[in-house]
């Protein structure tokens, strides 16, 4: 069996689990929404702190249940402290890895992944992996960000710094930081015949929207495990880091900021 390695290239520092905490099923998984049904059995990969997931147990209600998987031990116990939190208690959390996971063949009715084949060292198999725990007729979802796909307003010194940067660091991990654009591809090579793929976005441009993303990037770049790569690889210095760091707070306090990420989604049918 091939051996797949994982490098989550951000990491699980707070100023990476700010983000992840915020996530709602809402907007990062509306476009799952009307395939969920009450009973169903639900199997969340990449799961995070698990503010996703405590979403979808709430949907399939106490006659579904939830497997959520986390190549993370640590991030695990914050997705379950979440649950605990909500009254859940038709969820459970495993760590995994998606290359391999451990359930039956048929396992599940959905099958969702967040923001995770951007990361994986092999997204095709993931998904055949997917596939396979899926129940036949029943539904594998994804959605990825597409970073050259994202754009913003006003462009400060810096922010172009960041995107080059970003590339080099998420490749260097294994990862493909433009997923978005290609899970119509990856799906298609993984065996599906029915897709449905679509789009949707993120946008921040309020005054709060900025502050608050424009904040947490600022500290992302200098405190996650994308500045230790950065570092470590010699793909920036010290002082590049908090050149770019600054001009995501300069970006934050543009009164007319605005920036939009592109997601890319597939619903398909296992």
């Amino acid at each position: 069996m091939t051996e797949h390695q994982n490098t989550y290239t951000h990491g699980h520092q707070e100023s990476v689990l700010r983000s992840h905490r915020s996530r709602t099923a809402a907007d990062s998984a509306a476009y799952l929404l009307p395939s969920l049904r009450p009973g169903q059995a639900v199997l969340d990969v990449g799961c995070g702190p698990g503010t996703i997931t405590a979403d979808l147990a709430e949907l399939v209600g106490p006659g579904g249940r939830v497997v959520a998987v986390d190549s993370s031990a640590e991030v695990l116990e914050q997705a379950a402290a979440t649950a605990a939190a909500r009254g859940l208690d038709n969820v459970v959390f495993e760590v995994a890895d998606v290359h391999r996971l451990r359930f039956e063949d048929g396992e599940f009715d959905v099958v969702h992944a967040h923001q995770v084949l951007q990361h994986v060292a092999d997204p095709v198999a993931a998904l055949r992996e997917m596939r396979r725990v899926t129940v036949p007729g029943g539904t594998v979802a994804a959605r990825d960000a597409d970073y050259a796909a994202m754009t913003w307003y006003p462009r400060p010194a810096g922010m172009d710094d960041w995107a080059a940067l970003y590339q080099r660091v998420s490749r260097a991990n294994g990862g493909e930081p433009d997923a978005g654009r290609r899970l119509l591809s990856w799906a298609r090579a993984a065996g599906f015949t029915e897709i449905e793929a679509g789009s949707s976005t993120w946008t921040y441009a309020t005054p709060e929207q900025r502050a608050w993303w424009g904040g947490m990037w600022a500290d992302r770049i200098l405190k996650s495990a994308i500045a230790g790569t950065a570092l470590a690889e010699g793909f920036a210095e010290q002082a590049d880091l908090e050149r770019i760091s600054a001009a995501w707070r300069s970006w934050a306090a543009a009164e007319d900021g605005w920036f939009a990420v592109l997601h890319g989604e597939v619903l398909a049918r296992a």
